[in-house]
């Protein structure tokens, strides 16, 4: 049996439950995967049942007393000084520049050797780090102090949009393998990487369960708008207000739910309250996936506004209840919704492209059914997670065999 961690800086989340999908998967698929996380999650991503399981099996860094973290380090030190001192380096060498991130790179350090303990204790030798920007630090240093291995998966905004500061080459040319989620994801790896990693980089696409949905069947004009996701600012959110204060003129019916918390909740309703659209729009908070069912079955259409993104799960499960989409031109989402076919993919930061879209498709259920069905077939055909979980069991198998 293969064993390995996955190691995630907060886990697990109610944002990341497809890391959570991921973990079961191999474990159906034989592998021994162990969870630790260097913090615990937020109280405002905790809530489900589901959650509450997997949090009770994950191995948590801190909060560490000084005293148990002393021991820790003085026996890696006296087990193999070489190795020790090997990855204290590393750490400074890869660090950004300024007495900040120097003094960042010693705290990963440190965690690094909580994470060479727990794994030693389990006999583990195999780190795989998901959104690998503070927590990748901690999975390459501890590799290097344990002399174990580790790869990575990279999504998104918070690695590409700084990858000097999170040495993402240096990453990258460190790791056993590195697995991307979507072709734009892997050629930002190319380009921040040289030609001698290329072969080491995979796609493998967040995915899922497609067998037991319910395609949605649209009648009449629509009224109902959906978004489910963290409330940041690089959801582009005050763009989706402005166009249900656009559309409510037109259609005094709308309403769109946002479900998802996050730090930019308290502006966005109070965004909201400015325009008087407090009957139009409401946010609901985090929801249990069961829960969120019952959104995605009255959804006449589901919206992202994003300024970056990686592929969204959450766009993925919109189309498999078939839900038509529309959603920014950007990073990723092209490879997922294909413009006029399962979807509209919109300028962004455009609110008025994006209100025609919407408008578009509210008055027209035959134009909502044929990308519903679309939509549907494309997520069966390029994300359904059981066949992106056995691409990555395969990889994960050619280099841990």
């Amino acid at each position: 049996m293969k064993q390995l961690v996955y190691l995630c800086g907060e886990y697990p989340r109610a944002t990341d439950t497809f890391i959570q999908r991921e973990v079961a998967g191999l474990r159906m698929a034989g592998f021994h995967v162990e969870t630790i996380s260097v913090r615990h999650p937020s109280v405002r991503e905790q809530g489900s049942k589901e959650q509450a399981r997997e949090k009770q099996n994950t191995y948590y860094l801190l909060p560490c007393s000084l005293l148990r973290l002393a021991r820790n380090h003085l026996g890696l030190l006296f087990q193999s000084p070489a190795r020790y001192f090997g990855a204290l380096k590393c750490a400074i060498k890869v660090r950004a520049p300024g007495l900040r991130s120097f003094l960042y790179q010693l705290f990963y350090f440190a965690e690094a050797g909580l994470v060479v303990g727990r794994m030693r204790k389990r006999s583990l030798s195999h780190i795989h780090s998901h959104a690998p920007d503070s927590s990748g630090f901690v999975a390459m240093i501890a590799a290097r102090m344990g002399g174990f291995t580790y790869s990575m998966t990279l999504h998104g905004f918070g690695i590409f949009s700084e990858p000097n500061r999170w040495r993402l080459k240096e990453k990258i040319e460190a790791s056993l393998f590195t697995i991307c989620i979507s072709q734009h994801g892997k050629s930002q790896a190319m380009l921040w990487s040289g030609r001698a990693c290329w072969d080491k980089l995979h796609i493998v696409h967040c995915g899922v369960d497609t067998g037991r949905e319910e395609i949605r069947n649209h009648e009449g004009r629509g009224r109902n708008l959906l978004f489910i996701g963290r409330l940041d600012h690089v959801k582009g959110l005050p763009l989706l207000i402005e166009a249900v204060s656009v559309l409510k003129s037109n259609y005094p019916d709308i309403h769109l739910d946002i479900v998802g918390d996050g730090p930019e909740r308290a502006d966005l309703q109070s965004i909201i309250d400015s325009r008087q659209l407090e009957k139009e729009i409401t946010i609901h908070g985090y929801r249990s996936q069961k829960e969120l069912q019952a959104f995605f079955q009255r959804a006449d259409l589901f919206v992202m506004t994003s300024f970056f993104e990686g592929i969204p799960v959450v766009l993925m499960e919109a189309m498999a209840h078939g839900v038509p989409v529309v959603a920014p031109r950007i990073t990723g989402i092209p490879e997922l919704v294909e413009d006029g076919v399962c979807g509209f993919l919109t300028i962004p930061g455009d609110s008025g492209a994006l209100a025609e879209s919407i408008a578009s498709l509210l008055n027209d259920p035959g134009k909502r059914n044929r990308f519903a069905s679309a939509g549907r077939r494309k997520v069966e055909t390029d994300f359904d997670l059981n066949n992106e979980i056995k691409r990555l069991a395969g990889i994960m198998r050619s280099y841990l065999g």
